[in-house]
């Protein structure tokens, strides 16, 4: 499978993603779904072009192909990108690393009251959008910190008590054949 960097980095691709996330999420399509043919006629690109561009989507699996007889319609996967975000986060986020900032995020997102002081300065920020914007920095700084460490717990779990584990059953298991 190609690198997601490489797959990302051609401003075709990345037309095309965007088509497809727009269809994703607009309400004129429940499936989601774009033929080829819509794809040339929004883009103004050549055919050839376009299926060669989703090829290299469809094998870097950002895109799945749903086939109907001659026709070929398209849907934005967007689970790959977690490698792409969990690269960037902290590029995005060095700025917010204070720990009162991560649970008023915290706080905000999980629908709990804010403290008074805090709803009082979200209160008076003028610019709405540079609030959500830090807001959504921070929880996706958090959200990587947490699969961060879980990650790392789950390599010390691995190396401490399963390898161990393996190594003495092998042990045992090898004893009665000898």
């Amino acid at each position: 499978m190609a690198d997601i960097f490489d797959v990302v980095a051609d401003p075709t691709r990345r037309d095309l993603l965007q088509l497809l996330l727009d269809r994703y999420v607009s309400s004129a399509s429940e499936s989601g779904d774009v033929s080829v043919g819509e794809i040339v006629n929004t883009l103004g690109l050549s055919q050839p072009t376009v299926s060669k561009q989703l090829k290299v989507l469809r094998d870097a699996e950002l895109v799945t192909v749903r086939e109907v007889g001659q026709h070929r319609y398209y849907r934005l996967n967007a689970a790959p990108l977690e490698e792409l975000e969990d690269w960037i986060i902290p590029f995005l986020s060095a700025d917010f690393e204070d720990d009162d900032a991560s649970q008023t995020v915290f706080a905000a997102w999980s629908g709990s009251e804010l403290p008074g002081p805090i709803r009082r300065v979200a209160d008076s920020i003028e610019h709405s959008a540079d609030a959500g914007a830090a807001v959504g920095r921070s929880v996706a700084d958090a959200s990587h910190q947490v699969r961060t460490a879980f990650e790392g717990a789950s390599a010390t779990v691995e190396k401490r008590v399963i390898e161990p584990l393996r190594e003495r059953l092998g042990r045992k298991d090898a004893s009665p054949a000898e």
